[in-house]
């Protein structure tokens, strides 16, 4: 088996059966769920993927660890539900395993907020390891935010054809990860050893924006790019903000103590 494509999912019925067929050329498609309750898992059954569902939630690194450690192809691409690969990039993907030239890939993503691609803002190209030798990555333990970790001594490389990325579809899409992946981010930062306050949460806030909108060009994108960039506020005021109440959760388990 040459090929394997992981993927992990929590009531993604929107958009597996789209993503799944975007790897019909992998060998082996596995799906790990998380207690969907849309149809997530009937969908990928009906689309010929393995599916692995599991009854906790350790984070996203762990997750796809699991899914990692479930695939059985020399290569494995690992993929998000609201992700796509287009026909160019499989035949890169394809070509590259053949040749085995190095052993993981960085591949470009192209994401799209609310229906508009953004190519500035720090949003593309975007390069993260995707497609590797099975034998000579693993992912993080990260809560969120999880990445490749290549060995040692892997060699790596780069594919030119990019990922494509639905990663925001509408407004309550936007509001609902803003709401998820701040609480996870503050979880994360908390377990760390960080802690915030109302100084943190705004200049932090302040400085994503700045960073988003001007640094990395997000005004070229015009609206959308404004969009981008208040999001990317918001979700950092956000973060810092709930890092906040759990720090002073733990000052007053302190007192009472």
């Amino acid at each position: 088996m040459k090929l394997s494509v992981i993927i992990i999912t929590k009531n993604e019925a929107i958009n597996i059966q789209a993503c799944l067929k975007s790897v019909e050329f992998a060998d082996e498609r596995i799906v790990v769920d998380s207690g969907s309750t849309d149809g997530t898992t009937v969908i990928a059954r009906a689309a010929g993927a393995t599916v692995i569902e599991t009854t906790d939630w350790p984070g996203f690194g762990p997750q796809k660890q699991r899914a990692l450690d479930a695939a059985k192809g020399a290569w494995v691409l690992s993929l998000d539900a609201d992700e796509r690969i287009s026909d160019e990039l499989r035949d890169e993907i394809m070509s590259a395993i053949a040749q085995s030239k190095q052993d993981a890939y960085f591949l470009p993503r192209l994401s799209s907020f609310c229906g508009h691609f953004i190519r500035h803002g720090g949003w593309y190209p975007d390069y993260i390891v995707r497609l590797f030798r099975r034998d000579k990555a693993d992912f993080s333990t990260d809560m969120v935010h999880e990445r490749v970790i290549t060995h040692p001594a892997a060699s790596t490389g780069k594919l030119k054809s990019p990922i494509i990325h639905y990663s925001y579809r509408d407004d309550s899409d936007v509001l609902r990860k803003l709401e998820h992946y701040s609480s996870l981010g503050a979880k994360q930062a908390f377990a760390a050893g960080k802690r915030g306050g109302y100084g943190k949460a705004v200049s932090h806030a302040a400085f994503a924006f700045i960073r988003t909108y001007l640094f990395k060009l997000g005004f070229v994108d015009g609206l959308p790019g404004l969009m981008v960039a208040i999001m990317a506020a918001e979700h950092t005021y956000h973060k810092y903000f709930k890092l906040m109440q759990l720090t002073r959760e733990l000052k007053l388990r302190r007192i009472q103590k």
